[in-house]
């Protein structure tokens, strides 16, 4: 008979993992972690803290690796997002389970706590998922959501509404549940008994998949969730896009810099920002942000803070901090360009351009 935690209902710990390279997302990770790419204003990482904070949780550790300082940096104490942060580095990355183990280890994680990958974004957040974690008292609890392409995820296999198996990157398909990367735990005692129990990978990583599967195989209460919202994991650059494109979608159209040209549709155009020439939303006009009068933003666009956009049209682009952007007649489409690039025309050509562009680099056409 399983016998109940001392702690019983208490405010949860959340941790962040935010320790890994985003090899998949160079050239943009090269100079920075993909954590801090921004986002509608917002670094990455800062919703998964937002949706921590939202759902009363303050107290929140984050898992450091590569790159870690600026993000230390940019976070600090966590002050400013409404939170208490602890910081734990992970100096080789050896998987989420050992990124969780090494902050129980550290005695950060001393009670119930959530894990949320730093990569992940998650449509409303998780404040119903909390409740209902601390109203089951499970022992673990997860979140899936159902996916076409199964090959990049952990995936669950439900039987009679039941959780029974897990499996790491499956290379056939067995279940389009895949298993995303909120993750919740009761007892870290018990997580840190079913560490002890695992062995790393053939990707030289001990996976959370694993970890979650002791406590299955040892008869402990696991319960999940089915998300019926959208959920991203921000991991390729194509994925940036479409996490922009789910945020635009639900953005609230917002007027506080100067418009002295036009605005249509759902518009956020922040403080410090110029606009003289056109803006169609969906899109985002970050601070100090200048739009000339020669430039055309179409939809799906965010232009982030300090960006210059002197002519030429745009859309579906994610336009990173400082750059810069004078495309004279051409069209820049699906594309991602990095911080303090310059991307200049000085030819008249007409057509659409796709590039992906990573820091401070320069385009002449």
């Amino acid at each position: 008979m399983r016998m109940p935690y001392p702690w019983g209902l208490v405010e949860l710990k959340g941790l962040v993992l935010a320790g890994g390279e985003g090899t998949r997302l160079r050239p943009f990770t090269l100079s920075a972690p993909k954590h801090l790419i921004p986002l509608l204003g917002k670094a990455m990482i800062e919703y998964p803290i937002q949706h921590l904070v939202e759902a009363g949780i303050r107290d929140i550790g984050i898992v450091v690796g590569y790159l870690g300082h600026l993000i230390e940096e940019y976070l600090g104490d966590g002050s400013r997002c409404g939170a208490r942060l602890t910081y734990v580095r992970q100096e080789r990355r050896l998987g989420i389970a050992h990124a969780i183990h090494l902050a129980i280890e550290s005695s950060f994680l001393d009670r119930p706590f959530v894990v949320y990958l730093g990569d992940n974004i998650l449509a409303h957040g998780i404040e119903s998922v909390v409740k209902r974690f601390q109203e089951e008292q499970p022992d673990v609890y997860i979140m899936l959501c159902r996916v076409r392409d199964t090959s990049r995820f952990g995936v669950a296999v439900l039987r009679d509404g039941r959780v029974v198996k897990l499996v790491e990157k499956p290379k056939e398909p067995i279940s389009d549940l895949a298993v995303i990367g909120i993750y919740f735990f009761r007892d870290p005692d018990l997580v840190k008994k079913a560490f002890s129990t695992l062995k790393p990978s053939w990707r030289g990583e001990y996976e959370i998949t694993e970890l979650i599967q002791w406590f299955i195989d040892h008869g402990y209460k696991v319960m999940y969730d089915v998300v019926t919202g959208w959920w991203k994991d921000v991991g390729t650059p194509e994925g940036l896009l479409e996490a922009m494109y789910l945020l635009l979608d639900e953005a609230s159209p917002r007027i506080e810099g100067d418009v002295r040209g036009e605005v249509l549709g759902r518009v956020i155009v922040e403080k410090g920002a110029v606009v003289e020439g056109r803006v169609y939303g969906p899109a985002y006009i970050g601070r100090d942000v200048v739009v000339g009068k020669r430039a055309v933003i179409e939809h799906y666009v965010s232009a982030e803070r300090g960006t210059k956009i002197v002519s030429g049209s745009l859309t579906r682009s994610l336009i990173l901090n400082d750059a810069e952007i004078d495309l004279n007649r051409l069209r820049l489409v699906d594309s991602v360009i990095g911080r303090y690039s310059v991307i200049r025309c000085s030819k008249e050509i007409h057509g659409e351009i796709k590039l992906a562009v990573s820091d401070y680099s320069r385009v002449e056409l």
